[in-house]
């Protein structure tokens, strides 16, 4: 049995892989997957990537090709979903912003620097036309420390997830003034570099079985139920999100990475772009 180490988000986008390693999908082909919840994000799986701290991530297209482009040795694997994510862009329920422009020069909460949570305030500070040197920051690692800093203050408002921080919304947490989407596919799997060249049989089983889980996932019987069950959604909501939500099983493309690399230099968020070999494993 090989042991891999996996990490994720707590998110329902990773509910198919949770749902592969509690049938034993993975160990019924010689796998045992060891799957590692990461609250905090796409900067803290970065970090675990360049540590060796694990072998594959399911993370954020922007932040892991920003950081292999800073000298992360991983690659890109496949394209987890396709569909952009929706960041929903939040203040407490108390604040007195009531609109996007309201939001200019505040201080944004973010999970960690080279998070989505950093790099996306840039995408809508950006189509907003307010320059990104103004945009104060306030780290909280996780969505329960957002909570905190935006009802202490010491954040004005914080992206995330739309469906994730629904609940928030719905209980009268957050107030949320608007959404922006990902001008790419939202999720990729990568691995360390290492873990690339010495397991291409691995990552290739391990891809045949979450690829074959997400084109069934949306026909799963009352997966909107357990979706709703599991992440605190109105079950309308889990309908919705699964209606936006498009997996892929599908290496991502020379034309895709080098649209991904021009957005994410209009964005300034890079300012070199990489060739597709430095950036996508060749399995």
């Amino acid at each position: 049995m090989k042991n891999i180490r996996l990490v994720g988000v707590p998110e329902h986008f990773n509910l198919p892989w949770q749902m592969c390693i509690a049938n034993n999908d993975f160990t019924n082909a010689g796998i045992q997957l060891n799957w590692k919840d990461i609250p905090e994000g796409t900067g803290k799986m970065c970090q675990m990537l360049r540590n060796n701290e694990t072998d594959l991530a399911v993370i954020l297209t922007e932040g892991i090709v920003k950081d292999i482009l800073n000298g992360n040795p991983s690659k890109l694997v496949q394209v987890y979903v396709e569909s952009p994510l929706i960041w929903g862009i939040h203040v407490a329920a108390h604040s007195k912003y009531t609109s996007i422009s309201d939001l200019e020069g505040k201080k944004a909460a973010i999970s960690r620097y080279g998070s989505g949570s950093e790099l996306m305030t840039y995408v809508h500070a950006n189509e907003h036309g307010w320059a990104k040197e103004s945009i104060p920051f306030e780290v909280v690692h996780t969505i329960d420390g957002a909570v905190k800093a935006l009802t202490n203050e010491t954040a004005d408002y914080f992206m995330w997830e739309h469906f994730m921080t629904k609940p928030l919304v719905d209980s009268g947490i957050f107030r949320r003034l608007g959404d922006c989407l990902t001008p790419w596919p939202s999720f990729v799997i990568a691995a360390t570099k290492d873990f690339c060249e010495n397991n291409p049989d691995a990552i290739a089983t391990i891809l045949t079985i979450i690829n074959a889980k997400t084109r069934s996932f949306k026909s799963i019987p009352t997966i909107d139920t357990i979706l709703a069950s599991k992440f605190n959604l109105k079950k309308e909501d889990a309908q919705n999100w699964l209606s936006l939500t498009s997996w892929s099983q599908k290496t991502i493309s020379e034309i895709e990475i080098n649209n991904i690399q021009n957005k994410l230099v209009e964005y300034q968020i890079i300012t070199k772009k990489g060739t597709y070999s430095e950036l996508v494993a060749a399995l």
